[in-house]
């Protein structure tokens, strides 16, 4: 018995059980509560059951689970035969080092923020499914991102509970002689002295670094406090300590990378870093510029300029001074590596800038976002034409068996041996497919709503419970709008993201009258599930949330328009796997790729959306539903009024109709054949296996774009 407890322990401490439905079944069959109680962590459930329980409990029927999980575990560990092993030996040989400010795996390791980090989780997952050599670089964030309450007007308020390490999946890293590893990191005329922390993401690694330690001046232990918190100067030492500090942590261990891989600019300090290296060499700064720039690859996310971190010569100067001391380069050399204008070296210095200087390749993260990033930085490159401009485009996807939730994958593993298959290509999709039945694909619908519905009315009542010991008794209409009467009939409409402005959360009220009739329709009702935090500086989108728990306080929508308070991967992946469709609407094209409507496909939930991001390359007309045409406007309240209507106008003549429209035996024959169009389509493309293995052969081994 005591091997099984062991067993579980090893499990705990390596993230592949997030992405294996019967692992997580053990720990959830170990303690329900304690399971819910502790966000899905399995360490600190383990911390809360005795080994005299666990002895107890290890019998036949369970220990045999925990030996087949176990046994799963460590092939998976130990595969030879992997897709890099095959067609990218020198990625397994030497590893890829990929820088990001966030990683979203799994919501009991608060790291992460939004979309940006739940890419690079699902990026780290398929590079170990693959079989890659992949090491991530990151901060560990000990309060986070916030955890989210609303109070009774509808406004959010943040808190921010510890993250203790002990409580993790992680373990301090060591030197050889058994010290802990510290590496140090100049900031103006301070050394910063940095921790280090080891996530095993299964064949994966993600190294965390903490300034949180007595050998740092007080305000600089907090330099990792939260996920993007504090002021710009909390920004920049940030940023330091992930793109600098994280290239002196792979010297110290002795990793060399095959490539450097920046997901976003903030990690684009570590081309500084590569060039101190290269200039310590001896060599001029020309040549050292060139082999920085032979080893580095760049990924931006953000279609809009104002997106960008940009700093000012000044906070430039203050913050570096001593680091160019101890490297030999000028500190206008240096901010000419970041100008937008390479005239002036007076402006701001811009991290993407830097990270287009001195990368090999750069990429946006769809199609129109390619094109959206050559036309804003062809400034860079006045020689060239826009279509020339060196930015080219992997379009994003999700970790397919990370985002099926258990009925899901039980479901498709009837007809196929793995999930993975689903996503090999369209022809291997479609054979399983023609094994499905309409009947099949229905009865999925209705159980994965069920257990959304299910899962809303626990989440509503526990949320009313805490509301109420926080903030005292409510008014009667703040408790009737926490009531479920959602009902697994309806049509069932998903909005769940950051509340950024340009996503406009709340465009579906803009004619509460007219989505009344639509909602409320006395034999084709639709119900509506919302969830997304706020940026803590972002009083517009948190007044877009206020705005939307007021509507759902109306009498004609109460019960029936629904905000989960506190959104987090858990939250999303219920919400993707339950919902009939998700809905879309940014302000074309400021959605750089976005990945949620992905999610939702192999569930049988189709995407409805703004042609912005990913989606004008998925949509057909028969795998889903678009807001319009992609007709931008100069005017925003044009643009709000124009995709309305279109989203209405879709609603009250597409999807509702085809939703409700029957044969004799209640199956929506036209519904389920825009989901098996949905699923041929998307499921083969929009993956990061796909993802990973174009990164791999076009921009990891420096390969040409077909």
């Amino acid at each position: 018995m005591k091997k099984k407890i062991i067993a579980l322990q090893e499990l705990s401490k390596n993230l592949w059980w997030s992405w294996d439905t019967e692992a997580k079944q053990i720990f959830d069959e170990l303690s329900p509560l304690l399971w819910e109680r502790n966000n899905h962590n399995p360490v600190e459930l383990l911390r809360q059951i005795s080994d005299d329980e666990l002895v107890a409990r290890c019998d036949s029927q369970f220990g045999q689970k925990i030996d087949r999980v176990y046994s799963r575990f460590t092939q998976y560990l130990n595969e030879k035969n992997t897709w890099a092993a095959k067609n990218t030996p020198e990625l397994v040989k030497s590893p890829v080092a990929y820088f990001s400010a966030e990683f979203g795996i799994h919501e009991s390791v608060r790291v992460y923020s939004g979309g940006l980090g739940v890419l690079a989780g699902d990026h780290l997952k398929s590079a170990s499914d693959l079989g890659i050599n992949f090491i991530g670089i990151t901060l560990f964030y000990s309060e986070g991102y916030f955890r989210q309450h609303l109070n009774r007007d509808g406004w959010q308020i943040e808190d921010y509970p510890l993250q203790h390490p002990e409580h993790l999946p992680i373990e301090k890293v060591n030197r050889l002689d058994g010290k802990n590893m510290i590496i140090s990191v100049n900031i103006a005329q301070s050394e910063v002295f940095a921790q280090v922390w080891k996530l095993k993401v299964g064949r994966a690694t993600l190294f965390l670094l903490d300034t949180n330690i007595n050998a740092n001046e007080s305000h600089y232990r907090d330099i990792c406090c939260r996920v993007y918190g504090g002021d710009q100067n909390t920004r920049i030492n940030q940023e330091i300590l992930l793109g600098i500090g994280g290239a002196k942590l792979l010297d110290q261990l002795n990793i060399k990378p095959v490539v450097y891989h920046m997901n976003e600019g903030h990690s684009a300090f570590l081309t500084f870093e590569l060039l101190a290296k290269e200039l310590s060499r001896g060599i001029s700064e020309k040549e050292a510029i060139e082999n920085v720039r032979s080893r580095c690859v760049f990924t931006t996310h953000t279609p809009v300029p104002a997106g960008h971190d940009r700093f000012s010569r000044d906070m430039m100067h203050y913050t570096f001074d001593k680091y160019l001391a101890t490297i030999g380069m000028s500190f206008d050399k240096m901010m000419l590596l970041g100008s937008e204008d390479k005239e002036d070296v007076n402006g701001l210095f811009t991290m993407t800038v830097l990270a287009l200087n001195l990368s090999r390749s750069a990429n946006g993260v769809s199609k129109l976002h390619g094109e959206v990033s050559r036309n804003m930085w062809q400034q860079l490159y006045p020689e060239k034409t826009v279509a020339e401009v060196p930015i080219g485009h992997i379009t994003n996807g999700v970790h397919t068996t990370t985002w099926a939730c258990g009925y899901t994958e039980l479901f498709w593993n009837k007809f196929t041996d793995s999930l993975d298959e689903m996503t090999f290509s369209r022809e291997a999709t479609e054979a399983v497919l023609a094994q499905v039945t309409d009947e099949d694909l229905w009865s999925l619908r209705y159980n994965l709503k069920r257990n959304l519905i299910d899962f809303m009315d626990r989440y509503l009542a526990n949320q009313l419970f805490h509301q109420h010991q926080h903030m005292g008794m409510f008014q009667q209409d703040s408790l009737e709008s926490g009531k479920n009467t959602f009902s697994p009939d309806v049509l069932t409409i998903g909005f769940a993201r950051r509340f950024a402005t340009y996503k406009r959360a709340p465009l579906i009220f803009r004619d509460l009258d007219r989505l009344n009739r639509i909602i409320n329709h006395p034999i084709r009702p639709m119900q509506i599930v919302f969830a997304g935090k706020a940026h803590p500086h972002d009083d517009a989108g948190k007044d877009y949330i206020r705005q939307i728990i007021e509507h759902s306080r109306r009498p004609q929508f109460v019960g029936k328009v629904i905000f989960l308070e506190n959104y987090n991967l858990g939250i999303a992946k219920r919400m993707v796997s339950g919902v009939d469709v998700w809905l879309n609407t940014p302000v074309r094209p400021m959605e750089a790729s976005g990945t949620s409507g992905e999610k939702t496909v192999l569930h049988g939930g189709l995407n409805f959306s703004v042609l912005d991001g990913w989606w004008p390359e998925a949509y057909n007309g028969e795998n889903g539903f678009s807001i319009g045409n992609g007709e931008s406007f100069e005017n925003h309240q044009e643009q709000d009024n124009f995709d309305v209507e279109k989203m209405y106008t879709a609603l009250e003549t597409q999807i509702v109709p085809s939703f409700y429209d029957r044969n004799e035996n209640n199956i929506p024959v036209k519904w389920i054949k825009k989901i098996r169009n949905a699923i041929a389509t998307i499921a083969p493309e929009y993956n990061t296996h796909r993802m990973v293995r174009d990164y791999a052969t076009r921009y990891y081994l420096n390969k040409k774009e077909n």
